[in-house]
């Protein structure tokens, strides 16, 4: 046996970059380099086809080590190795006990966490009969301590944490969880969960604030204060950043406007006497995460390095200067039609969550968007952290991307950006100035343009929606809660207990309120009871609500105005298509025109080809479609185009169409009577809001 060492490729030369350029333009063919091999992300990031070590230099180790400054890698040193990361999951279901055994199911079927999101009414500060026509919506009906006793019977909540989505009544909803442990005797030494107070997010989310942001950043560092002192496992603060995401904002823009809210949190609690330090650990950032694999992981290991560097400059310590990091589901990537595609894109950020190293995720059901999940949803949900995390090992390596020369340069490229758009934000007065004269919003309205127009172009395909629709598709079944009988019973328990609250308020931001509010929860007081105490005498504080703008949602509006039609008419809008020649030669533009239209909800109805013009018209009359859309080869159009548009036309059609670019025979095939075109990059939008305005199916 030889002792020789193999050297792989040795015998071959190494070729330089400027080689396989010479080469790349040779297959190209003349196409422009850039255009072909460059991508321009909305963050204004140019992607590279390819990435060396002359991209990346691993010199003074710049991402340094998993648990150290400056955090790139991760903020513990074991990354996930010990237990895996936290794998959340979050109810909204109305009624308490129906969340009681979802949660239990969950916990015994591998989650380890979970949130709760209380409902509109809750949220606003209200009670169920204050707020009638809120109450149960988009959450759990949670007025009191009782309702949390009865939503976390039976949850081990020193192993298993709570945490809460509660909007305005953060610190009325935390005095009513801190009540529900006291009245159950819960240890406060070893209870896990994180109150998420938030009220920058509730102020762009809905474009109000009782009592008003500096009442509401004093009642945060009131919480924060009491809660840094009593629960060494619960985070009082929450920094979530998904109405910006969902509004449209980039992910650059995403991770400054997380860093200018952090930093007004801050601010605030050091302002009410809380260390530097103390403050920080109060923390908790919650990142939405999209489709984009390499974006994701790259946003994460950013976000922790951004944050390491504002620490660093608050002169706070090493210790404090790591986040605590929650991945969510980005909100705006979930679809409605062909929900089933949502567990790929959920397990593609599941994926990125885990290789850029957040230490919990909260993976949305399949089905979230159309109404409450169901039961199978949440467990598909997480079965999908479960099998990337035991049978993918993805937790078994810290920072698998560290080291990659393209996740490192778009780590860096990705935090420079971010840092300077934080630096404008803090230049322009802080979040909450910029919240308030619409700088924020300025900015991301002008990211969701560019971004609108490629989805109507559908340059940004979202598969089952503008790419490769099912018009068939069966729904979903969704639960639909017994919202009335839910209300009267939360009215009852709720007017049964309310009671006039006094808090100290003169002594806000101390922990005193928050404090005084526990002992008041724990004897009964509701929600809106410790709310109108609290906001007492404030005044409410309003901007322009950030838009919700899922990526599918126009397509989606037109599928459902054609459901609609079907229901009223008994038949789907539809059009006719025109194939011309033999199958060879209209097979290819009439499935792309069948998948276009379909986009629409429009049914294509096809056929296998006319061999003239006066077959193809009198079997568009047979069909009763009001749009004949032409589809074949630009050899067969040369021939048959013009006078089959004529005949088509002359038979009634009241518009014919044209699948491909016209080129050069425009000013032709319009003379004829063709009205449109449809092709690679036009406006799908606008064609098929065009095609069923004029079928009456919408009004434009």
């Amino acid at each position: 046996m030889s002792d020789d060492t193999l050297t792989l490729a040795g015998d071959f030369p190494a070729p330089t970059r400027d080689e396989w350029r010479t080469a790349v333009e040779k297959a190209l063919k003349g196409a422009p380099f850039d255009k072909k091999m460059l991508t321009k992300t909305y963050e204004g990031i140019t992607l590279q086809a390819l990435y060396t070590l002359d991209d990346w230099k691993p010199e003074n180790d710049p991402s340094g080590l998993p648990g150290f400054k400056p955090y790139t890698r991760g903020g513990q040193v074991a990354g996930q190795r010990v237990g895996g990361w936290d794998i959340r999951q979050l109810h909204t279901h109305p009624d308490p006990q129906a969340v009681n055994k979802a949660i239990l199911t969950d916990l015994e079927r591998g989650a380890t966490s979970v949130t709760l999101r209380l409902d509109d009414a809750a949220r606003g500060g209200d009670d169920a009969d204050q707020a009638a026509n809120y109450a149960g919506l988009n959450g759990l009906m949670a007025y009191t301590a009782a309702d949390f006793d009865t939503a976390l019977t039976g949850v081990y909540e020193d192993l298993a944490g709570v945490a809460l989505e509660s909007g305005a009544a953060f610190l009325p909803a935390a005095a009513l969880l801190a009540g529900h442990w006291k009245t159950k005797s819960v240890d406060a030494a070893t209870v896990k969960g994180a109150f998420n107070a938030d009220p920058l997010n509730r102020l762009a989310a809905t474009g109000d604030l009782p009592g008003g942001v500096e009442a509401g950043l004093k009642a945060m560092a009131d919480l924060a204060a009491y809660t840094s002192r009593t629960f060494p496992h619960v985070t009082a603060v929450r920094v979530d950043t998904g109405p910006y995401h969902l509004a449209g904002a980039t992910e650059t823009q995403d991770l400054a406007i997380a860093m200018a809210t952090a930093v007004a949190y801050l601010r605030a609690m050091t302002d009410a006497g809380l260390s530097i330090d103390d403050a920080a650990r109060q923390i908790t950032f919650q990142l939405p995460v999209g489709a984009d694999q390499f974006m994701g992981i790259a946003k994460l290991r950013a976000a922790r390095r951004l944050w390491g560097r504002v620490m660093e400059a608050c002169g706070a310590s090493d210790e404090a200067g790591r986040m605590r990091l929650t991945a969510a589901t980005a909100e705006r990537i979930v679809s409605q039609r062909d929900p089933w595609v949502n567990m790929l894109r959920t397990t593609v950020t599941t994926f990125a969550a885990a290789v850029g190293g957040a230490e919990t995720n909260t993976v949305l059901p399949f089905d979230a968007m159309l109404g409450l999940p169901t039961e199978f949803a949440r467990r598909v949900a997480r079965n999908t952290q479960l099998i990337l995390m035991e049978e993918s090992n993805l937790d078994k390596v810290i920072d698998p991307a560290g080291g990659s020369w393209y996740v490192e340069t778009l780590t860096e490229e990705v935090a420079a950006e971010a840092w300077t758009l934080f630096q404008d934000i803090e230049k322009h007065g802080g979040m909450a100035e910029c919240l308030s004269n619409g700088h924020v919003l300025a900015k991301i309205e002008a990211a969701h343009t560019a971004r609108a127009r490629n989805i109507a172009k559908r340059k940004d395909p979202i598969t089952g929606v503008s790419e490769f629709p099912n018009i068939h598709e069966k729904p979903v079944d969704i639960e639909k809660p017994d919202l009335d009988t839910l209300r009267r019973a939360a009215a009852a328990r709720t007017k049964e207990s309310r009671a006039g609250v006094s808090l100290p308020l003169d002594k806000l931001g101390s922990g005193a309120v928050t404090e005084a509010a526990i002992e008041a929860a724990a004897t009964g007081a509701t929600i809106g009871a410790l709310s109108a105490a609290l906001f007492a005498g404030g005044e409410e504080d309003t901007v322009t609500a950030l838009p919700r703008r899922r990526l599918a949602a126009e397509f989606e509006e037109l599928r459902d105005a054609s459901d609609e039609f079907m229901v009223t008419t008994g038949a789907r809008p539809k059009v006719f298509l025109a194939n011309l020649g033999p199958i060879a030669a209209h097979t290819a533009r009439a499935t792309f025109a069948k998948n276009f239209f379909e986009a629409g909800g429009i049914e294509a109805v096809t056929n296998a080809g006319f061999d003239s013009p006066e077959a193809c018209a009198e079997a568009w009359k047979q069909s009763g479609a009001p749009i004949a859309i032409l589809c074949s080869s630009d050899a067969v159009y040369d021939d048959m185009a013009e006078q089959t548009a004529q005949a088509l036309k002359a038979a009634g059609a009241k518009r014919v169409c044209l699948a491909g670019a016209p080129g050069e025979k425009k000013d032709a095939y319009t003379a004829a009577g063709i009205e449109g075109f449809v092709y690679l990059g036009c406006d799908a939008l606008d064609t098929l809001r065009g095609a069923l305005a004029l079928m009456g199916v919408i009004d434009r």
